[in-house]
């Protein structure tokens, strides 16, 4: 099988920020805040982060989003250290990571719909299609045994486009961003695992091929 996997955002930025984010976890592990509890508490911050957009506190919210954003890392962090990592914390935290997502662009789309602003309404929609198309085509990839973890604009990406043109008050500038290169992170994946299932299909193939 194929495996072009190239270290992602993430990682590097896992890997930058983890002396920081070690000591920030063991502290809040001392007040016996449980890694889930932080998960929910994010997507709070998120939500209000969100209200602020849909009422037209662009900048507000986009500070609110900037600061709830590293408690995606934080929450994993937390309970790695605890040794408590479990597949249903990932779970919560994946399924918390699109509701986050999603609840951001819906603070952006009422925000547009009351500027009456069809173009943006559409951009937020298409960032919202390939924005969730990322994450799906990855889990489908993988519930099939293939792998997807390539593309160009993948979570972190598209917080680190979204959240600064949040702060600068130029939404759309992200918006752009996320609705062409979300839905072609998406083709990417589709592309990769058909690669994948070609490669499969050619060793199958051989493995029956008589003596």
């Amino acid at each position: 099988m194929p495996n072009n996997e190239s270290l992602s955002i993430e990682m590097f930025l896992r890997k930058t920020f983890k002396g920081v984010l070690d000591a920030i976890a063991t502290a809040v592990n001392k007040t016996g805040i449980l890694p889930n509890t932080v998960t929910l508490l994010g997507l709070v911050g998120t939500t209000f982060g969100a209200y602020l957009l849909a009422t037209e506190n662009i900048r507000w919210g986009g500070l609110v989003i900037l600061i709830t954003g590293p408690i995606d890392a934080l929450d994993g962090t937390m309970a790695k250290l605890r040794g408590e990592q479990t597949e249903f914390g990932a779970f919560v935290d994946s399924v918390t990571d699109r509701y986050s997502e999603l609840i951001i662009l819906a603070g952006l789309l009422i925000y547009y719909i009351t500027k009456q602003d069809d173009l943006a309404i559409g951009l937020v929609y298409f960032a919202a299609a390939g924005s969730v198309l990322v994450s799906y085509v990855k889990a489908r990839a993988e519930s099939l045994g293939f792998t997807a973890k390539v593309g160009i604009l993948t979570r972190v990406e598209r917080y680190l486009v979204l959240a600064p043109a949040l702060l600068i008050n130029r939404p759309e500038i992200a918006l752009w961003v996320i609705a062409i290169f979300a839905n072609f992170t998406a083709l990417q994946r589709i592309f990769f695992v058909r690669q994948q299932a070609k490669e499969q299909n050619k060793i199958l193939t051989y493995s029956k091929k008589p003596d």
